[in-house]
């Protein structure tokens, strides 16, 4: 007889398996078939992100230029302060030298002045307070120590001032790390950025670059407009000597520069010495605030945050070192959010 034998039934926890497994099989199923293939950015996207990334690392470079130069004048503010204490030290020795010439006559001639002796064995402005001693030293004696006393109080002043500079040194130096850094990884960024492109697509991109160059300078140049000073004339004619030097963050001249290095390179060659970044060039002259008052050799600040400056060249132009990966050349002043301008 045949067996009629009930067939065993699955557990639940294999059938809560199985289910959730056949679930996520159609949900794999339904992304996969629904999921837009990725998309390679185009040759204008990518130029979009490349330029944000300049101009961001344009900002840190400016910052970088910050730190580096109060680096530059903590050092000197450093040098000539232990300059200053050793010439102080080798003062108050010979002062105390004196002091002892002094003791040691006195001892030659029948023992040390009570008043000298104290001196010798004890803190001076301690021994300066003791009125009753006071009777007892002789005017020379009495003007040395005061001289000893100052100079003491000099090196004291003069020790914790450079101590106080050095650990702001120690705190620049590792801001302007920081910045270098954050230089580098835009710079980076930005280069892989424009490596996604093919080689007809940075052609393309460098023929864009070229014609907007040349059509500002023929506007600049076809302008005729002359500076509004001689040193101004004088900054901006070296800065055009300039012209197809490469952009370096950080560098300032006189064979590449980055924007604020090239200005003030300028107007250095002019005998005029202006500060070293961008915000700084923003105070150093009278501002203008019309593009249409400008006038070539004006300086041209760009950005909310003051980030960027060039020279004026005239007729909507400036001449500029404008980013990584570009020279010093003529461009729209409409390219970049106008501020004002610096008249120096």
């Amino acid at each position: 007889m045949a067996s009629h034998r009930r067939p065993k039934q699955p557990s639940r926890t294999r059938v809560t398996v199985l289910t959730a497994a056949a679930a996520a099989a159609v949900a794999l199923s339904a992304n996969a078939a629904n999921a837009a293939p990725s998309e390679k950015p185009s040759k204008d996207e990518v130029k979009s992100k490349v330029d944000k990334l300049y101009e961001e690392a344009e900002k840190a470079t400016e910052k970088y230029n910050g730190a580096k130069e109060k680096q530059e004048k903590l050092e000197k503010q450093i040098d000539d302060l232990q300059d200053n204490v050793a010439r102080g030290q080798e003062d108050l020795n010979t002062l105390r030298d004196g002091l002892g010439s002094m003791a040691s006559a006195q001892y030659r001639t029948g023992g040390i002045d009570p008043s000298v002796q104290l001196f010798l064995s004890s803190d001076p402005d301690d021994y300066l307070d003791k009125a009753s001693a006071m009777d007892q030293l002789s005017s020379q004696q009495v003007e040395t120590l005061k001289k000893v006393q100052e100079k003491q109080r000099s090196l004291a002043q003069q020790r914790e001032e450079a101590s106080g500079k050095l650990e702001d040194l120690a705190d620049t130096r590792e801001t302007l790390k920081k910045k270098k850094d954050e230089v580098k990884g835009k710079l980076a960024q930005a280069q892989k950025l424009l490596n996604s492109l093919s080689a007809a697509e940075k052609a393309a991109l460098d023929a864009e670059e070229d014609r907007a160059t040349r059509a500002s300078e023929r506007d600049a140049l076809s302008g005729g407009a002359k500076p509004v000073s001689g040193r101004s004339g004088s900054a901006y004619a070296a800065a055009q000597s300039k012209i197809g030097s490469p952009y370096v963050y950080g560098a300032s001249g006189p064979s590449s520069f980055d924007c604020s290095g090239l200005t003030s390179w300028a107007y250095a060659q002019a005998g005029v010495a202006i500060p070293r970044t961008s915000q700084a060039q923003a105070n150093a002259g009278t501002r203008i605030y019309s593009q249409s008052q400008l006038q070539v050799g004006d300086l041209v600040i760009f950005y909310g945050d003051q980030h960027h400056v060039g020279f004026y060249a005239g007729n909507g132009q400036v001449l500029h070192a404008p980013r990584s990966g570009t020279v010093v050349r003529y461009e729209s002043i409409n390219n970049m959010p106008f501020q004002f301008g610096v008249r120096i």
